[in-house]
């Protein structure tokens, strides 16, 4: 159960009820991330960088590979479900693509190099290399791309930690990180 109650949108009322207004727009639905975050600033938060960047240089399909690569290596489960669940139905990725971005990999050359990037801010919690940069820079990503790249990683460990501090009910069809199913 989730250590937040989270917002009941049939009875939000005045900020929390707009935004996820917002949130049933886009997505057609306000999961329980969402209510979840509804409780303080961040859905506010959530929502605008996450609106940047889907203006950004960073396709649907990437992103959604790049929340799969970063949610495995937070083992966030809500994470996994949602973006699996989203990967498969939105961005079309099939079930090789969802796996190997679990990975950090792709057999896309330039999801591939998106993803070796997001591997790298990961690892080092940003502390990437010249080398990192510079490889990145070879495999053909503009300066607009690192940057969306940080940004989608960062985006993507908000909703990590979130949902892993408040234990967020899953409300995806449930995707277990491989660490978990390994000690389990």
């Amino acid at each position: 159960m989730s250590r937040i109650d989270p917002v009941d949108y049939s009875r939000a009322e005045g900020r929390p009820k707009e935004l996820l207004d917002a949130v049933n727009g886009l997505l057609g639905a306000t999961p329980n991330m969402t209510t979840t975050m509804a409780r303080s600033s961040v859905l506010d938060g959530w929502l605008g960088l996450s609106g940047a960047l889907r203006k950004g240089s960073i396709s649907a399909a990437n992103g959604e590979r790049i929340a799969l690569g970063v949610a495995e290596a937070n083992e966030c489960a809500y994470c996994l479900s949602a973006h699996s669940y989203l990967g498969a139905n939105v961005a079309k990725l099939d079930a090789d693509e969802l796996e190997q971005a679990r990975h950090f990999r792709s057999s896309d050359p330039k999801a591939a190099a998106i993803l070796a990037f997001a591997e790298a801010v990961v690892r080092t919690t940003g502390g990437v290399s010249d080398s990192d940069i510079q490889a990145a820079r070879e495999a053909g990503l503009t300066d607009a791309e690192l940057g969306d790249v940080v940004g989608h990683v960062a985006l993507n460990v908000l909703t990590n930690y979130f949902n892993r501090a408040f234990d967020v009910h899953v409300d995806f069809p449930l995707v277990e990180p491989h660490q978990h199913v390994a000690a389990g």
